[in-house]
């Protein structure tokens, strides 16, 4: 039984290290990427010392993180502890896009239908995402979500673009959702 231990640590850890390659291969994406837009991001001013460039020690920067990721890859491709690439560790990397999407409809469908309905619709159902099912929580996200934008758009006055949908509501109605909710 001693003798079976390490063979399974060495095949869990075999298992474990497949989506190495897949994080290699988006950080060599990334990187790569980000140093072919160098030159639309930054600039070389004329006349400017090498250093003080705006544009050196970015450059320098992406060039070392995408020369590490080129290592990085031709390491975990080289290496013989990856038995086969595992698909089930790509999904999990995958899943976690998830979450900047939520976040990006947010952003897309504020100005459309107004910070207060779109915090007050997003909370619960995200709360509902993270396995909350109850209505009492569901109420709370809600509340929660009208409690935040009364904060940032009542007291805190934070500019938030009022909704499109708010053009509709009577115009002193419409005046009080844009200034503060």
């Amino acid at each position: 039984m001693a003798d079976e231990t390490p063979k399974l640590e060495q095949i869990a850890a075999a298992e474990r290290l497949g989506g190495d390659r897949y994080f290699a291969i988006a950080i060599v994406v990334l990187s790569a990427g980000l140093l072919a837009l160098i030159g639309e991001q930054t600039q070389w001013k004329n006349g400017s010392a090498l250093l003080k460039q705006p544009a050196f020690w970015p450059g320098i920067s992406l060039i070392g993180m995408t020369v590490c990721a080129l290592l990085y890859l031709a390491q975990s491709l080289r290496s013989e502890r990856y038995v086969s690439w595992d698909r089930r560790e790509l999904v999990v990397w995958l899943r976690c896009l998830e979450f900047p999407i939520w976040f990006m409809a947010y952003v897309f469908i504020v100005p459309v239908v107004g910070y207060l309905p779109t915090s007050v619709v997003f909370s619960p159902l995200l709360a509902r995402r993270m396995g909350y099912s109850s209505s009492r929580v569901l109420l709370s996200a809600a509340l929660m979500g009208a409690f935040i934008v009364i904060l940032f758009k009542g007291f805190l006055q934070v500019r938030v673009p009022g909704g499109a949908l708010y053009e509709y509501l009577p115009d002193t109605l419409r005046n009080f959702m844009i200034l503060y909710l």
